[in-house]
């Protein structure tokens, strides 16, 4: 039971980081396929629609903020912990990452076909990111609890 408890920590020390890192590949391969197909069909404005595709690569940058924040020796005592914080926070950054992309891919679909409304077609995209970044702070406060 410790060795799987152990494990099971090793794995919650490194989720935030992998699956924080897939939710952003998946979500700026979104975003970019959408902007892929926008640069096609208009003639100015390329530089935001590739700006908006890169927005779902925050999630990683959490992911490998809140792996540092756990890092440190595992034990029977923090391992349940570590897990539990470590793999619940790389499951909402893998899904934010994917959601945001969709957003970012709706926003840019939108904006190419009515460029006045750019700035408000974002505002998903940001509501998700707000998500991410509560995910974030908790992870980061309730690691500073875990024993050493």
């Amino acid at each position: 039971m410790e060795n799987l408890m152990l494990m099971l920590g090793w794995a919650g020390l490194y989720a935030p980081m992998a699956l924080g890192s897939l939710g952003s590949i998946l979500g700026c391969s979104l975003a970019g396929q959408a902007a892929c197909g926008a640069l096609v069909e208009t003639d100015s404005g390329h530089g935001r629609y590739i700006g908006i595709s890169a927005m779902p690569s925050s999630q990683s940058i959490f992911g490998i903020v809140v792996m540092f924040s756990l890092n440190r020796e595992l034990s029977i005592a923090n391992a349940p912990g570590i897990a539990a914080i470590g793999l619940l926070c790389g499951a909402a950054l893998l899904v934010s990452g994917i959601y945001q992309g969709r957003c970012c891919a709706a926003a840019i679909n939108v904006s190419r076909i009515k460029p006045e409304i750019f700035g408000l077609s974002l505002a998903p995209a940001a509501i998700v990111e707000g998500f991410a970044v509560f995910v974030f702070i908790f992870a980061l406060v309730l690691s500073g609890s875990l024993p050493a």
